[in-house]
């Protein structure tokens, strides 16, 4: 199954449902009872490319090799980019806010990180330097509307990182204890209602641009709660498809460079949950 991220969505590190390109399917039996057995560590997983190849034995079965090997991704490399990325979009955020960075400056910042982030998602492999200057022009543009709705509605900034965190603390919880499950029926349906909250949120910004106003009323009233909620249960699930293709990576052993897109998969993420957070505070508190 594919990520809702666009960064993950070519890796397709999903080891069920047939939908990742690195789905390893069942293998024939041969001599050894446990060829191609899903509890076999060693049968070969001709779907995944970072795979070791195993041997075939004497008897037709397949010889044992090391399940594991050195310079791949491990739960520690994704945290510690995760932790650099994140650090860098708190502490260009923390800039802008200080030095009060203009709105209109924050959204031509918004406008850079949006390129950066859309060339780095179709890039073949992940760019570290591309990365982390995403990050930075991110974070300038979050510490410039933070400031400014925080302006207006004092205290939603800090509220809305509060929110962030328990969200990211209840998926990840969730998604430990089984409670959440991601399959292809759940994926399937994230990003059609992914595509489907995009899409209006396109044309609520058209309407607005051209007729002013408020536009569809998607960012204000409790219409706009409403669709600020949404926004939030979106990026939760978002979330917990972004932990499968980690948990999934990691599981097939994927190069360490791929920490790096995990990190920029999560940020990304993130970024949503905080900014849909931000909205609806300001939004309940002009209320």
């Amino acid at each position: 199954m594919r990520s809702s991220n666009p960064v993950f969505t070519r890796r397709g590190f999903s080891r069920d449902g047939g939908y990742a390109g690195f789905n390893a399917g069942p293998q024939p039996q041969t001599g050894n009872p446990y060829a191609g057995s899903p509890a076999n560590p060693y049968a070969p997983q001709p779907g995944n490319p970072y795979a070791p190849q195993p041997q075939v034995g004497p008897d037709g079965g397949y010889a044992p090799v090391t399940p594991t090997r050195p310079g791949v991704m491990t739960i520690d490399s994704v945290v510690s980019r995760t932790a650099i990325t994140l650090g860098t979009v708190v502490a260009a955020a923390a800039v802008a806010w200080v030095a009060d960075l203009p709105l209109g400056l924050g959204i031509v910042f918004a406008l850079v990180a949006m390129g950066l982030g859309l060339w780095q998602s179709f890039k073949r492999e992940p760019s570290p330097p591309l990365i982390l200057a995403y990050a930075v022009t991110e974070g300038l543009f979050l510490g410039a509307i933070s400031s400014a709705i925080n302006a207006a509605a004092p205290g939603a900034a800090m509220q809305a990182v509060i929110g962030t965190m328990a969200v990211f603390a209840g998926v990840l919880f969730m998604y430990k204890q089984r409670i959440i499950r991601v399959t292809a029926r759940f994926t399937q349906f994230v990003l059609a209602a992914a595509l489907g909250f995009v899409l209006l949120s396109a044309v609520n910004l058209i309407v607005l641009m051209i007729g002013g106003g408020n536009g569809l009323g998607l960012r204000d009233g409790m219409l706009g709660v409403a669709f600020g909620v949404i926004g939030i249960i979106l990026g939760a699930c978002f979330l917990a498809l972004d932990f499968k293709m980690v948990e999934d990576g990691i599981a097939y052993g994927a190069p360490e460079k791929e920490s790096w897109l995990a990190a920029f998969g999560l940020t990304l993420t993130l970024v949503w949950i905080y900014l849909e957070f931000l909205r609806l505070i300001a939004i309940l508190q002009g209320d």
